[in-house]
């Protein structure tokens, strides 16, 4: 019988079906978190999937527009009734005819996915360019006439000492009905740029206005993005919210991105569309979280990577691609946000993003740097923000350098064996008993550990559904450290472990975590793949981190902050373990949690954060990874867990990691051959 591949995001499970299986069917055989209630019968809608058209550079597929069977009269009689996305799909009634790329929107979602990216307590100084203001305005006179708005603008000048004033059409429409309902008295939402420029009247309410002015932070990733619902007036974070990036379809990484615009004509065009749907999805869920009304946003900051910052400007990203990596432009930007088409916003909001440092180092790199703040340092801080595209500062006040590290979606859970996205019932935390090799798991969602009395029961609901990017992270750190993988990252058999839970698979060898099979659910182990995904990702990390030590050339750093969702969320140990990080004392590895988020918060804040950093920027110094000739040898050497050359001093005070070497070579399923002797 015939077979389709099909590919599953933003989960990124794929498998093979047989053609004229149902979009439902082979997510369930996949296990893949799509939701329904009706029996498939076309009912509850709560199936809905979108499936991609074009070619998916990397997946390795060409999606026809024949890929899934003709839309059918179920469907067409739900949309008739209740309505659908266009676009859209009924898992239970689309059938998979040909390779396919498939993406669950997160309301499709059974378990909601967990954007990790929460505000950190911050305190701030305000001075938001957004500004409340409450004037007394002279009325018209026949004797001395004059526009209501010259004379709004009069008044702001005596007694704000505001100079300049502009607006638009949308609030002059307001504008006089407000001052004769105010009896001449207005409330004015007034922004002013940092850079000197005409204040701007973005709205305007008569008498006092008590209902506040807000701003949304938001960290536009290329896997989740998430924003902070601000109050303009003290700071506080209102209401958050985050959702994974829709781009996910069009590829998991930046440069399938690219190569997905380079392959399709209007492709960039469509990932831009997507995205700006998304942030609007996302202002009004916050403003419903908070209860007010999204007019009442006046003001956005976004910080992204530079493809990112490219694609939601609407600019096509295909130079970002290639060497030199040239940027459209890479000053910080001041829009109205209706250029953008953020719709869900008030009418006059503005926009700013902060400037990108160099063609793969974007705002994201400048808002941890406004947020962390290495150039005010005295000890010399490495600062690494993971993601599927690491950033990485090195510096302190004499210096700072700044560059990217290509180390893929593995951090995130993403080409792993049973890896999948944060989720409630993905396993988070690992812990192998060094002595008899057996596994115990945290899952998102529940406090027990697998071992605890009561896990089974509080478990049920959610089950354990596979294992998540700091999951995966640190059962290969405990298995080096249980003497399971050796530094090379091979995965030994049972006789050389000790363990049967180290079972042949293929040529290699993979160690069982959890098998529910039996129950009908699923067999979750970290196979040699896996192990590999993982050793590729910090080797480039760790290889970046290394080229800006030689630049300035030093041998150790003095502390080390983890950003980002990855930084908050695994230890110190383990990312030293797996050599992800250089050596360096335990206790000065610390988390700035969603520092570029932060960033995002500060420059929204305070205008005279975003000077600042506009001037920092300018002072940071870029090291191009990609045209380094000593990249790929910090590279290979980097694929050793820890090292293989560079010494851990500080790790080996605290964790002595067994002296094992397993070859794979015999009868118990391993394909390398012994080294002649």
């Amino acid at each position: 019988m015939a077979e389709a591949l099909v590919i599953f995001t933003p989960s990124g499970k794929r498998g093979r079906v047989p053609v004229g299986t149902p979009v439902l069917t082979a997510a369930r055989q996949l296990g893949v978190d799509l939701d329904s209630v009706c029996g498939g019968r076309g009912i509850c809608s709560k199936c809905q999937v979108t499936p991609g058209v074009g070619e998916f550079a990397k997946h390795g597929v060409i999606v026809a527009l024949d890929a899934l069977s003709p839309w059918n009269p179920v469907e067409q009689r739900y949309k008739d009734k209740r309505g659908m996305i266009d676009g859209r799909r009924l898992g239970c009634q689309a059938r998979i005819m040909g390779d396919i790329v498939i993406d669950v929107p997160p309301e499709s979602q059974l378990h909601r996915q967990v954007v990790r990216k929460a505000a950190s307590a911050r305190p701030i100084e305000m001075d938001p360019a957004t500004r409340l203001f409450y004037v007394e305005v002279a009325q018209p006179d026949m004797h001395e006439p004059s526009g209501d708005l010259e004379r709004l603008a009069a008044a702001l000048r005596e007694q704000w000492q505001i100079e300049a004033l502009t607006a638009g059409p949308h609030v002059l429409r307001k504008l006089q009905r407000a001052l004769r309902k105010g009896d001449w008295g207005v409330s004015v939402a007034i922004y002013r740029d940092h850079t000197g420029g005409p204040s701007r009247l973005l709205d305007i309410w008569p008498g006092l206005h008590e209902g506040g002015l807000y701003g949304l932070a938001i960290d536009l990733g290329s896997t989740t993005i998430a924003a902070h619902l601000t109050d303009l007036t003290d700071g506080r974070v209102v209401a958050a919210g985050g959702i994974m990036n829709p781009q996910i379809r069009f590829g998991e990484d930046l440069m399938s991105r690219v190569s997905y615009a380079m392959m399709n004509p209007g492709g960039d065009v469509e990932m831009t569309a997507a995205v700006r749907q998304a942030l609007n999805d996302l202002a009004r869920s916050v403003a419903a979280e908070a209860g007010i009304d999204p007019a009442l946003i006046m003001e956005t900051v976004v910080v992204c990577n530079p493809v990112m910052h490219h694609l939601f400007l609407g600019i096509d990203p295909v130079e970002l691609g290639q060497a030199p990596f040239a940027l459209a432009t890479s000053s910080a930007l001041a829009l109205p946000t209706r250029d953008l088409d953020l719709a869900a916003l008030n009418p006059e909001a503005r926009l700013y993003t902060l400037p990108c440092i160099a063609g793969h180092v974007g705002a994201d790199a400048a808002a941890v740097a406004l947020s962390e703040a290495p150039h005010l340092s005295d000890d010399l801080v490495l600062i690494v923000d993971v993601g599927t595209n690491a950033e990485i500062l090195l510096g302190n006040r004499e210096r700072v350098l700044a560059c990217s590290s290509p180390t893929g979606p593995a951090f995130e859970g993403a080409q792993i064996s049973s890896g999948q996205r944060a989720a409630p019932g993905a396993i988070e935390r690992l812990e192998i008993d060094p002595a008899t090799k057996e596994p115990r798991f945290k899952v998102i969602g529940c406090e027990l550990w697998s071992d605890d009395p009561g896990f089974a029961e509080a478990t049920e609901k959610l089950g354990v559904t596979g294992i998540c990017g700091s999951g995966i992270i640190e059962a290969v750190a405990e298995m080096r450290m249980a003497g399971i993988v050796d530094a090379a990252g091979l995965i030994g058999g049972p006789e050389q472990t000790g363990t049967a839970r180290c079972q042949p698979e293929g040529r290699t060898h993979a160690y069982l975590i959890h098998d529910v099979t039996d129950r009908g659910g699923p067999r979750i182990s970290v196979t040699q793949g896996d192990i590999r995904a993982i050793q590729l990702a910090k080797s480039a990390l760790y290889a970046g981190a290394r080229l800006l030590m030689d630049e300035l050339g030093v041998e150790r750093v003095d502390r080390v902050v983890l950003a980002g969702a990855f930084g908050a969320h695994i230890s110190a140990k383990h990312a030293m373990v797996l050599g992800m990080i250089p050596d360096c004392p335990l206790e000065k590895v610390t988390s700035a949690g969603n520092a570029a988020g932060t960033g995002a918060r500060l420059a929204l804040c305070n205008i005279a954060a975003r000077a600042g950093i506009e001037r920092e920027v300018g002072r940071i110094h870029k090291v191009e990874t990609a045209i380094e000739p000593r990249f790929q040898e910090h590279f290979v050497n980097a694929s050793a867990l820890p090292h293989a050359v560079d010494p851990f001093p500080e790790l080996a005070k605290v964790v002595t990691l067994p002296s094992v070497i397993h070859n794979t070579a015999g009868t118990e399923g391993g394909g390398r051959r012994r080294r002649a002797r």
